[in-house]
């Protein structure tokens, strides 16, 4: 009779923590979609801030070949460039682990994600 207690307790464990684990999986995808959209919004404010500074050194004087062969020279080309993007992940990963830890379950449920 005891067994039966036993092993009905023990479900009872493994499924909550299968249930916090999925709980945990939900979070992690909405997180990684939430830094895609974030680092897509980034990209698309980039190009648009070089537009603007491109249309502020028209209306200056300077001249687009002129910026152009500057930026060109600074900005390293795609070959030369070392490919960070698996560290950055692991950067964007740990801060937003860290972020979600420190965050009370009050916090999460008045969040609003936007992906």
């Amino acid at each position: 009779m005891s067994d039966v207690g036993i092993s009905v307790h023990n479900g009872w464990v493994t499924d909550m923590c299968g249930n916090r684990v999925e709980e945990l999986e939900t979070r992690v995808r909405e997180l990684e979609a939430s830094v895609e959209g974030l680092t897509d919004e980034l990209v698309e404010c980039k190009v648009r801030i070089r537009e603007l500074e491109a249309s502020v050194d028209e209306d200056n004087g300077f001249s687009a070949d002129e910026s152009d062969s500057e930026e060109s020279a600074a900005t390293p080309t795609e070959a030369d460039t070392p490919n960070t993007e698996d560290t950055d992940e692991v950067d964007n990963r740990e801060e937003a682990e860290a972020a979600s830890e420190t965050e009370t379950e009050e916090d999460s449920e008045s969040d609003i994600i936007v992906a």
